[in-house]
């Protein structure tokens, strides 16, 4: 067994978060707000360009604002990617409101195709969509927003997983009404968790942070009228994070790198197929991952354990899951073929190049 374990996507710190924390302490600002929450605010309004953004204690809290501030309640249908994560769909369910699944295109990403028959074959319209820009790789978002605009139907972006990922040069997350991104402990760059709401709609921004710290009222004392959250960011989580934006092109470069790598080792295995990048996008690699035609991708899983290197299957569509087993879904099949056939290789940016061949040579031996 090899010592050193090489996991899917560890942490990465910068050197700097230290430094950032040790400010915090000596400031006594540790709760929720303070210096270091506006900094990371303000940082990812100037890396991505967006005009308002909220941290938040995780991409799932501001997903549940987003849809709040939005209005989405009992009754609503809420269009969404199928192929992701249920952080993505659960805030949808807090609000009482009813999912609808689309599945996936050849980009792995959801399907405009699909959208457009939800749209038109639902027995009402659908107040909101959430779509997710999945493993990093941005979906065909030009056409998905042309078509909610057209249908007067509210965006959201789920890009937890694509920070740092852009398409025509501009970053995920910026192109719907609400982006969030997440901060989780195994995300690109992390504040070991927390996530952040972002919009070009300043009025929707300060009504998501009154919703985030308990819907206080401007009063003297503790007065509420509406239901609120406890769902804002620590100062210290903050700091750790402004070191981690300062590094977040690096991460991207490795990560990319890293799946060039994989690329480049098993292009001889005709089985073996990755996420594509769509024209004119530019995706974080956040996790390399690809499908296998022959293989069986719970084989490769537990050759790489022997040498001790995790990886993943991909996601179980959410259509698949047993909590939305009467939920309307718009699939074909894309979604569940990737899941039958998928894997996600570790794609950990502080580990050499080098070590990796650990990961190729299992697949090699197994292809």
């Amino acid at each position: 067994m090899y010592k050193q374990r090489i996991f899917l996507s560890p942490p990465h710190m910068s050197g700097k978060e230290q430094e950032y924390i040790a400010e915090v302490f000596a400031s006594n600002y540790i709760a929720p707000l303070g210096a270091f929450v506006d900094r990371f605010e303000d940082s990812a309004c100037n890396y991505t360009g967006i005009d308002h953004a909220l941290a938040t204690s995780s991409g799932t809290a501001a997903i549940h604002l987003a849809l709040r501030v939005l209005g989405v309640g009992e009754g609503d249908f809420v269009l969404a990617s199928s192929f992701t994560f249920i952080g993505s769909i659960a805030p949808i369910l807090y609000q009482n409101a009813t999912p609808v699944f689309i599945d996936s295109d050849e980009s792995w990403n959801l399907s405009p195709y699909l959208l457009k028959k939800a749209i038109h074959n639902l027995p009402k319209k659908p107040k909101a969509l959430i779509v997710t820009h999945l493993y990093g790789q941005m979906a065909k978002i030009e056409q998905i927003v042309d078509i909610c605009r057209e249908n007067d139907i509210y965006l959201i972006e789920d890009a937890a997983e694509s920070l740092g990922a852009t398409y025509k040069e501009r970053h995920s997350g910026t192109f719907g009404d609400f982006g969030i991104y997440s901060f989780n402990g195994n995300k690109i760059i992390t504040t070991s968790g927390g996530g952040m709401l972002v919009s070009s709609n300043k009025e929707w921004i300060e009504k998501a942070k009154f919703y985030a710290t308990q819907a206080k009222e401007p009063m003297p004392y503790y007065e509420h009228k509406e239901v609120g959250y406890n769902y804002r960011m620590s100062n210290v989580l903050a700091a750790i994070g402004v070191a981690q934006m300062e590094v977040l092109d690096e991460r991207v470069k490795k990560a990319r790198e890293i799946f060039s790598f994989y690329q480049n080792e098993l292009q001889t295995i005709d089985e073996i197929e990755f996420m594509p990048e769509i024209t004119g996008s530019m995706g974080n690699r956040w996790l390399s991952t690809l499908t296998f035609s022959k293989t069986n991708p719970s084989t490769i899983i537990e050759a790489l354990e022997e040498v001790n290197v995790e990886s993943r299957r991909l996601w179980k569509p959410m259509h698949l899951q047993p909590l939305f087993a009467k939920n309307i879904a718009f699939v074909d099949g894309t979604s569940e073929a990737l899941f039958q056939t998928g894997l996600c290789l570790p794609t950990p940016t502080n580990v050499d190049l080098s070590e990796l061949s650990r990961v190729t040579e299992v697949i090699k031996d197994l292809c």
